[in-house]
C-alpha cells in the first residue's frame, strides 16, 4: 500500500495497513514527518521533494510490479506518480484533491496498468460501525497530532492549511 502526505487519511490508512500485515509506502516533503511514519511501521519512506519521480522508484522498490492499493489524496498533481506507482490491476482510492481540482490525467497509462480509480468521500453509517469494529479488533488509535476548543475553529483551520499536522487535528466541544 502506498499513503501520500500525512494527514489523517493517510495516517490511518498506514495504521491499519500494517494492523492488517501489509507492507506500507509512506510519502511527504518532511523528513520529520517520514520519521513518525517510521515509528508507525512504514516499511518504505519517500520524500516526494527530493524524488519528485516517486511513483518509479516505489516500482523500483518493488522489483518493478507496483503496490496494490494507492491511498491518492493530491488529486491531480499527484495522481500521475500514483498511476506510476500502482500495479497492473490494482486500486487507487482517490480521497482527495489537495493539489485541485482538475487536471491532465495519463488516461492511456492508467488502461495500461488495468487499474481502478475510485473516488471515495464518505461511508454510510453501517461502514462507520463496521470501522470502529475493526479498530477495536486490531487496537489500532488514531494519532491525533493537535485538539483544538471549538472557540479555535479558525485557528484549526489555519493550523491545517500550514500542512504541519502529523495525523488528525481534533476539535472539543
Amino acid at each position: 500500500m502506498l499513503v501520500l502526505g500525512s494527514g489523517g487519511v493517510s495516517v490511518f490508512a498506514c495504521q491499519l495497513a500494517k494492523s492488517l500485515g501489509a507492507t506500507v509506502f509512506a510519502t511527504s516533503s518532511s523528513n520529520d514527518k517520514l520519521e513518525h511514519y517510521k515509528r508507525l511501521g512504514a516499511d518504505h519512506l519517500i520524500n516526494y521533494k527530493e524524488d519528485p519521480e516517486w511513483g518509479k522508484t516505489v516500482r523500483k522498490l518493488t522489483n518493478g510490479r507496483g503496490v496494490d492499493h494507492v491511498v491518492e489524496v493530491g488529486g491531480p498533481g499527484t495522481l500521475p506518480q500514483s498511476i506510476n506507482a500502482v500495479a497492473i490491476a490494482g486500486h487507487i482510492a482517490l480521497i482527495g484533491v489537495l493539489t485541485g481540482s482538475e487536471g491532465e490525467i495519463p488516461t492511456a497509462k492508467l488502461m495500461a496498468k488495468q487499474a481502478r480509480l475510485q473516488g471515495l468521500i464518505v461511508g454510510s453509517c453501517d461502514h462507520q460501525k463496521d470501522f470502529v469494529r475493526a479498530l477495536e479488533t486490531n487496537g489500532v488509535k488514531p494519532v491525533i497530532d493537535k485538539t483544538f476548543a471549538l472557540e479555535e475553529l479558525a485557528e484549526a483551520f489555519r493550523y491545517e492549511e500550514s500542512g504541519k499536522h502529523f495525523g488528525k487535528i481534533c476539535v472539543e466541544f
